[in-house]
């Protein structure tokens, strides 16, 4: 019987896929696709929109081209329907803005094997030490992808009802202030670290929601949250601490939320295989470069903590678009 041949397909597959990932994120950064949305145009034309010479945009556009992103015909490039929907500035959908977030997070990955080596992340996001400038920019660049998210969040979930929301660990405010902008009848409470929430402040008020929105510093691990909600919204929290932490920190929002309301934690969960889906398998070379501890938890995981917490009726779900998952569950009564 002949010995099957061994190629190395699977390695050259992930090798070139980097590059198709590198232009896109260039072309997100140079923001190429919205003088494409409304016609083919040359290298010349979208360079002059972009004010950029052609001569090296004309590889990035044909880099972009092989990823998928664009066609290409007689020399004039088109955005393909997924890039027009997508990466168009003024679209609905628009996430071409996540661009930061996503180099930060490439980056960080450069530095995996020697997180791993010294057991120390060497990419470690240590906003105790960052200066508040530093902080500022970090949360404003993961704000983009809150807001997307929260507006799956509404879209998919009926807030008819909720008159009262906390936003814990809320980062610059994306939560708090992307729903009480969509649900007027909402006021919210966004709680965060004491470095994080005068920024959260800052943020709100430009924001013009400072009428709806308030502004806490705590640290929900330190002890039970102070007041009453209707709703709690984990997003991007539980996945940065640690197990125990995680289980201490639903204990804590769990003793806030009213009897029969809602929390709603979102972020990347894993099947109990831990195999899938791959954003939350991918996203733990994130954790391990960024934190000192989280990861990507089970479905599992979450359902065990939010039973200890008091919670019922405990249901999965995904947002395919903004590639985050969700755990609902409702206080016992």
């Amino acid at each position: 019987m002949e010995t099957p041949v061994v190629r190395p397909d699977t390695i050259n597959q992930l090798r070139f896929a980097a590059d198709g990932a590198f232009a896109m994120l260039a072309g997100m950064q140079l923001d190429v696709f919205t003088p494409l949305k409304d016609g083919p145009k040359t290298a010349e034309d979208v360079a002059q929109a972009i004010g950029v010479g052609s001569v090296r945009l004309r590889l990035l556009l044909y880099g972009l081209v092989a990823a998928g992103l664009l066609t290409e015909q007689d020399g004039c490039f088109l955005n393909t329907a997924e890039a027009n929907r997508f990466l168009v500035k003024g679209s609905p959908s628009y996430i071409g803005n996540r661009h930061a977030a996503m180099a930060a997070r490439w980056s960080a990955s450069f530095k995996t094997a020697d997180s791993i080596r010294s057991g120390i992340p060497q990419a470690k996001l240590d906003f105790s030490n960052s200066s508040q400038a530093e902080l500022e920019r970090f949360l404003r660049n993961i704000n983009a992808s809150t807001v997307s998210t929260t507006r799956a969040l509404l879209e998919r979930f009926d807030f008819s009802s909720v008159k009262s929301l906390v936003d814990v660990g809320s980062g610059g405010g994306g939560v708090a202030i992307t729903i009480t902008k969509a649900c007027p009848h909402i006021t919210a409470t966004a709680i965060d670290l004491p470095q994080v929430a005068p920024i959260a402040l800052k943020i709100v008020e430009e924001e013009g929601a400072a009428e709806r929105v308030k502004v806490v510093a705590a640290d929900v691990l330190a002890g039970p949250l102070e007041g009453s909600y209707d709703v709690a919204v984990l997003r991007a929290f539980i996945q940065v601490l640690s197990h125990q932490d995680a289980r201490v920190a639903l204990k804590h929002v769990g003793a806030a939320v009213k009897p029969g309301g809602k929390i709603y934690i979102i972020g990347q969960i894993l099947d109990d295989s831990r195999r899938a889906p791959l954003e939350a398998v991918g996203f733990n070379l994130a954790f391990l470069n960024s934190f000192d501890a989280g990861e990507s938890y089970t479905e599992g995981e979450h359902r065990e903590w939010l039973t200890e917490a008091g919670f019922v009726d405990i249901q999965r779900a995904n947002f395919m678009l903004v590639s985050s998952g969700v755990i609902t569950a409702r206080k016992r009564l």
